[in-house]
């Protein structure tokens, strides 16, 4: 240890301990003084050890490691508490579908959510989560996930919003505005992180342009709407981990967007030198005493990094912890906040709103749905989905809501007057029989936790490479053992298949066939590639993984007591061979610009339905648009929307640009959507801003996006991409 720091820790051993230096200092920053003042001269009355024990968990690594074996996520996860000065510490409790610290409220998946296309809607389910969150102690929420899926398969694809940087940055915003009423948000996980089985292992090559036009523009929206703290990726990125990239944690974090949050690692595995990623911008290793405490002393002392740069950092994240105590809502939630009434009818509306109606023929003289209660006296549920608890993925999101409305639950409590028949098992010939008695059947097919998700497997721990992150074990303790995992015990992971069991497609057909009017629910979240059956079943709806009441939304859709206006935040296509390579257990990948909408209209293929499809059981027409530019200098688009029906429903608005000029010049991209009420036979008018920023090209010299001038940009106003009924519209001169 340097004399300086020998001096300092001598000069902290006679202060007398000040419990209230943070609540003054947090009265200062509300008060208008800087949050990195009031910080620095907090950090500089810690001990050295203090110091570097604000770089990393509170919590031992093997108590902590055998504690998340038996019950994860079950409290927060404390970092860099510091007692006998009142700073509180990050205090860590995961997402996105909710607060996953004892029984919180367990909300659709954001995919679900980004299906919605309401971003006022998802800031209210960042404050419902915010309130839960400080409700069960924690002041930090690591669950504002944004990484873009550039393929259906990765098993975490349930944790992000879609596939489109514009959609994902609005999402992502959103999420943070709410949250952080009540608590500190965390971006995740950044950067290039749509790879599950490989993450810790992966090295991600793109080239300049593809990173910062297509993965890194909705991280520079959060950034912008001031998100607390971005959370570093597993995986490399052009042969350097993630969590130790200067490029990316401070030549782009700090140098070129100019943000001042706090970079935090992603638990356990999550840098590989300590030294190395303090030199390169990570303020903070999660969740343990782990890599640092057990090499930064050691190579602060042979100088292969600096006592400045562990200041640094530790200025960063009290002056977060100052920042989020002074402008949060002053209120304590009650712990009966937590999956309370409120919130639950939240859950309730926010599933209802996100259910996709993808097909909806007509049978006789009408289209399958809505189903009239007052009408059926029969109705037949099928599938090993329809009775399952099936919230989402068993890994870190796993919100452990206190109860669950199951599809079965929701067609029972809608129905009182009918007489409800389950076929649960694998049996295309009981379905069958059963569809043939029922006025109508309803099969519920898809995934669970068990096909997709967060994977941590007996092969995790039997990795050498990850092993030797670990600090010596104390005598006694020992790695998980094969086959056993920290929380999900080998489930998950990527989908293996983007298409459902041979045994479902085998019911659906033999409903169909016993019974015209079927209708199929598809449990999931990425895209399902459903050609081998869809054309045979009148009605189809992608319900998601839609929560703990999300039974009771899918009886609200079905009946039309929620007229559908969810919309894909997605393409689906009709082959797998439209999609980008995929390989989960890949070493290495070199990520494209192409995916999804934007890659079907490179080939020329039509999509099964196409980015931002949804249907409705009412008719909304775009009756006039045009663009204007704004007082900022800006555009918008101006429109009226017709509901032509005699329902009350939802449209969005969407809203693509064409460059007609460089480098993205043909590209469709997303520029501008609205969420808007129209009652029935009524006109609105809507204003959707639009984004060109959407559109920019890098420029190397410039390390910025330059933005397109407007009279070089084509805009279509419509219902979906490549919407037949679009408007094209160019801006005047």
């Amino acid at each position: 240890m340097s004399e300086d720091r020998s001096a300092l820790d001598d000069e902290v051993g006679t202060m007398d301990d000040d419990v209230s230096a943070y609540v003054r200092a947090v009265a200062a920053v509300r008060s208008g003084a800087d949050r990195f003042t009031e910080a620095t001269a907090l950090v500089r009355r810690l001990s050295p050890e203090e110091q570097l024990g604000l770089l990393d968990g509170d919590t031992p690594f093997w108590p902590g490691l055998d504690e998340m074996g038996q019950v994860y996520n079950s409290r927060p996860y404390v970092h860099g508490e510091v007692a006998r000065l009142g700073i509180p510490g990050t205090r860590f409790v995961d997402g996105p579908r909710g607060c996953v610290a004892g029984e919180g409220t367990a909300f659709p998946v954001s995919m679900a959510r980004g299906a919605t296309w309401d971003v006022e809607l998802e800031e209210r389910v960042g404050a419902a989560i915010g309130r839960e969150v400080r409700a069960q102690g924690g002041n930090f929420f690591g669950g504002v996930c944004i990484n873009l899926p550039r393929h259906p398969a990765w098993g975490r694809i349930q944790e992000t919003y879609g596939d489109d940087p514009y959609h994902l940055g609005e999402f992502g915003a959103a999420l943070t505005r709410g949250v952080q009423r009540y608590a500190m948000a965390c971006a995740k996980h950044y950067a290039l992180n749509s790879m599950e089985n490989a993450r810790f292992h992966v090295d991600v090559t793109v080239d300049d342009a593809t990173l910062h036009e297509v993965y890194l523009p909705h991280f520079r929206r959060v950034v912008d709407e001031g998100v607390a703290a971005i959370m570093s990726a597993y995986n490399s990125v052009n042969g350097e981990w993630a969590g130790q990239s200067r490029y990316l944690l401070t030549d782009v974090l700090r140098d070129q967007w100019g943000w001042d949050g706090i970079t935090v690692s992603d638990f356990i595995w999550g840098l590989r030198d300590a030294a190395a990623s303090l030199n390169a911008g990570l303020d903070l290793e999660e969740p343990f005493r782990q890599i640092r405490a057990r090499d930064l002393a050691a190579q602060l002392e042979a100088g292969a990094t600096s006592w400045d740069l562990v200041e640094r950092a530790g200025v960063r994240l009290v002056a977060a912890q100052l920042r989020s105590s002074a402008e949060r809502e002053a209120e304590e939630p009650a712990p009966g906040v937590v999956a309370g009434p409120e919130h639950r009818a939240l859950a309730r509306e926010v599933a209802a709103r996100a259910m996709v109606l993808l097909t909806n023929d007509p049978v006789g003289d009408a289209p399958v749905l809505p189903l009239d209660p007052a009408l059926l006296r029969r109705i037949a549920v099928i599938g090993r989905l329809a009775t399952a608890p099936n919230e989402g993925d068993l890994g870190s999101s796993w919100v452990h809501a206190p109860s669950h409305v199951s599809p079965l639950d929701g067609i029972r409590a809608a129905f009182p007057d009918a007489d409800v028949v389950l076929v649960e098992q694998d049996d295309p010939h009981a379905a069958a029989q059963a569809a043939a008695a029922a006025d109508v059947a309803l099969v519920v097919v898809g995934f669970d936790g068990r096909d997709e998700g967060e994977y941590v497997g007996g092969d995790t721990f039997a990795d050498p490479t990850l092993l030797a992150l670990f600090p010596p074990a104390p005598d006694g303790a020992g790695v998980p053992r094969p086959g056993e995992s920290i929380m999900t015990a080998g489930f998950g992971g990527d989908r293996d298949s983007l298409r459902l069991r041979p045994v479902d497609v085998e019911i659906i057909r033999a409903v169909a066939a016993a019974n015209p009017r079927t209708v199929v629910s598809v449990v999931a979240a990425g895209a399902v590639v459903c050609e081998e059956w869809r054309h045979d079943v009148p009605a189809l709806v992608m319900m998601w993984y839609a929560g703990m009441e999300g039974g009771h939304a899918l009886a609200d859709v079905l009946t039309g007591a929620q007229n559908p206006s969810g919309r894909l935040p997605y393409s689906i296509p009709t082959s797998e061979e439209h999609l980008p390579s995929f390989d989960k257990n890949a070493r290495t990948v070199t990520y494209d610009r192409w995916h999804g909408q934007r890659l079907l209209d490179r080939l020329g293929v039509p999509a099964a339905f196409p980015h931002g499809f949804g249907l409705s059981y009412t008719t909304f027409s775009i009756v006039g648009a045009s663009v204007e530019r704004t007082e900022d200098g800006g555009l918008a688009v101006r429109a009226q929307v017709h509901n032509a029906g005699d329902r009350d429903g939802r449209h969005v608005v969407q809203v693509y640009g064409r460059r007609t000029d460089g480098r993205r010049a043909g590209e469709s991209l997303l520029v501008g959507f609205r969420s808007v009420p129209v009652a029935a036979r009524e006109t609105v008018d809507v204003t959707v801003p639009v984004h060109l920023s959407a559109l920019g090209a890098w420029v190397p010299e410039a390390a910025a996006l330059d933005a397109p001038e407007a009279t070089a940009v084509v805009l279509e106003v419509g219902a979906h991409a490549h919407d037949a009924e679009a408007h094209h519209l160019t801006a005047a001169r």
